[in-house]
């Protein structure tokens, strides 16, 4: 029986997703890409009445994690994002913030790497590379519940842009196709912007489906 349930919080200038995955059972829960206004997602984790865990960043822009060191310090948890993705996070340029909005850094608790498995919230997770986006890109899959968390790798009949710095379109591509694309069709996607999708329905008509 599925014990995830995700509430969704667009915040800040891109209207990024931030996904609040709580366990039904237990009300703890993990945050997903928390990019801005910290305020309110610490106003809905209570109206929820859930406690967060941990914070999971996908990749290191700025509209994805502007908030996340506010929310550690709020409620004492660890931030994880990828190994790969670390100097991304350091660098105020590189991530996007220093030109689009204001100068933010993120250090890390928590690095993970492919095949890595995390327990969090009483979610068994595996950590996906998927970079392309970024270099350090990842997606949290949750076989159990049928959830996959893919920030800006994958979109709803689309797919991230790689013209920001570490970014590659022929990475991404691999990365979609070879990672994304062999998980169950019927896989709940949720991505850092827009609506919310199916790997079954990215196979046929995402423009990288083609052939499967």
């Amino acid at each position: 029986m599925e014990k995830m349930k995700i509430n969704q919080i667009v915040v800040g200038i891109c209207q990024t997703n931030c996904y609040i995955a709580y366990n039904i059972d237990t009300k703890e829960t993990m945050i997903i890409d928390p990019g801005d206004q910290a305020n309110e997602i610490v106003m809905r984790c209570q109206m929820l009445d859930v406690t967060p865990k941990a914070i999971l960043l996908t990749h290191g822009h700025f509209d994805h994690m502007m908030a996340a060191q506010k929310l550690k310090e709020q409620w004492n948890i660890p931030i994880y994002a990828s190994e790969k993705e670390v100097s991304l996070l350091a660098d105020a340029r590189a991530n996007l913030s220093a030109m689009w909005a204001r100068p933010v850094t993120i250090q890390p608790d928590i690095l993970v790497k492919e095949k890595d498995k995390l327990e969090i919230a009483g979610f068994n997770i595996t950590v996906i590379e998927t970079p392309g986006h970024t270099i350090g890109g990842v997606c949290y899959y949750i076989p159990d519940e049928k959830v996959l968390l893919s920030g800006d790798t994958l979109f709803c009949g689309s797919f991230g842009r790689t013209d920001f710095p570490t970014g590659s379109m022929g990475t991404l591509a691999r990365s979609i196709r070879e990672k994304l694309f062999s998980l169950p069709g019927d896989t709940e996607v949720y991505p850092g912007h827009e609506s919310s999708t199916t790997i079954g329905y990215e196979k046929r008509y995402n423009p990288l489906g083609g052939r499967f």
